[in-house]
């Protein structure tokens, strides 16, 4: 079964403990709602069980293909029938059950299911929710998705998940650009004996002599460590083309917080355009990302060449410019002229990077056609995460 968010550890959890049925049986029993019931012997669930159970019929008893199939049996509109008899949920009760019986990564994928899979929109719309949900990236989407749905009132709520979300990318995503950006490791003897120089390969090399076979260890008499020389940063661009279309929205929020962790850098001039078929310079908004990203209107068509040629005219110096076109590749403009652009950018010099996923995951679905002839063009194609991005900016700026 892969159509449902429960997996082994979730079913067997330790709270489970108000009844005797078989763990393995009552885990099918709940993937497959309540057309599983012989699985138990026609037994009834536990209490705990069939909260999940309800939980869980709330969402994908609306699901048509699902209860074509049989699988799961519940009926729209919050009315189910389960092993709790009929209840009626709204949002705000479903979302409080989820957080008190499902573990948090089980819950953000009922949040993702809620809004992209069955557009649940109060999750994200209702004050009330929004005043007592926790934060998560599956929620920032959301909010980006929907919040030309809201109110002044409920955006200032959503502005929230924003806020949150943003800040935590921002940690993570700030330490490995400063870990990118910190020097590069050369190799000759350094006399800083720190743990973070320590040369592995050329101290095992050097000592290998010493290696006893008896104890099936080396003795380290000479350690050796790298030395770190800080790169002399000149001048270079970094130009972030994003597709602002509904299926990008993970890469937009990454973006915006690469972006802002890029700007300011030594020797970084950073600009960030969104598109779809129109193009919008966000680059006075880098340093805020929250801003900025409140200000992205996610769906519409695409224009990808226009976009590029938009961000060939800011390149000034072009062998010191790197541009990231982060996009499906899904192009609703003119193909021809959008490898036509790339090819000129490479043609002077400048570096191209392809991007069809700039996420956490990096696992892209995209015009695989459109991106070789790109690759052939001289096109680095590919998808990163921020992380990786951030090296890659990093090598190039300190050549």
């Amino acid at each position: 079964m892969t159509d449902h968010t429960m997996t082994d550890h979730t079913m067997t959890d330790h709270t489970m403990t108000d009844h005797t049925l078989d763990p393995a049986l009552e885990r099918w029993r709940l993937l497959l709602g309540e057309a599983g019931s012989a699985c138990l012997a026609e037994q009834p669930l536990g209490a705990q069980a069939a909260a999940r159970d309800a939980a869980m019929d709330w969402l994908y008893g609306r699901d048509e293909e699902l209860r074509r199939r049989g699988v799961r049996q519940g009926v729209q509109q919050g009315t189910r029938q389960g092993g709790t008899g009929e209840s009626t949920l709204t949002t705000f009760d479903w979302l409080d059950d989820i957080a008190r019986l499902f573990p948090k990564e089980t819950v953000e994928r009922l949040h993702r299911d809620a809004v992209e899979r069955y557009e649940i929109h109060d999750v994200v719309t209702d004050p009330a929710v929004l005043a007592r949900i926790e934060p998560n990236p599956v929620l920032l989407k959301a909010v980006l998705r929907t919040k030309h749905l809201m109110n002044p009132q409920v955006l200032r709520l959503a502005r929230r998940i924003v806020e949150q979300v943003v800040r935590q990318l921002m940690d993570k995503l700030a330490t490995e650009v400063r870990s990118a950006f910190s020097g590069a490791k050369v190799r000759r003897p350094g006399r800083m004996r720190l743990a973070r120089n320590f040369d592995m390969v050329r101290t095992l090399r050097a000592n290998l002599g010493r290696y006893q076979p008896g104890t099936g260890k080396v003795v380290i008499e000479t350690p050796y460590f790298f030395s770190r020389t800080r790169r002399h940063l000149e001048q270079w661009q970094v130009i972030l083309l994003v597709d602002q279309s509904g299926s990008m929205a993970g890469s937009v929020i990454h973006a915006a917080v690469t972006a802002a962790c890029l700007w300011g850098l030594p020797g970084v001039r950073t600009h960030l355009v969104a598109f779809d078929t129109e193009v919008v310079d966000l680059t006075a908004d880098v340093d805020d990302p929250v801003e900025l990203l409140m200000k992205v209107q996610l769906g519409g068509g695409t224009d990808i060449a226009r976009a590029a040629a938009y961000g060939a005219s800011l390149v000034d110096q072009p062998r010191r410019a790197i541009v990231v076109l982060i996009t499906d590749f899904f192009e609703g403009g003119d193909p021809r002229r959008l490898v036509r652009v790339v090819r000129d950018l490479v043609a002077q010099g400048s570096k191209v990077l392809g991007l069809a996923a700039l996420d956490e995951q990096a696992d892209p679905a995209y015009d695989r056609e459109l991106a070789q002839r790109l690759a052939d063009a001289g096109a680095h194609v590919g998808a990163m995460t921020p992380g990786e991005l951030a090296s890659f900016v990093a090598e190039h700026v300190g050549r």
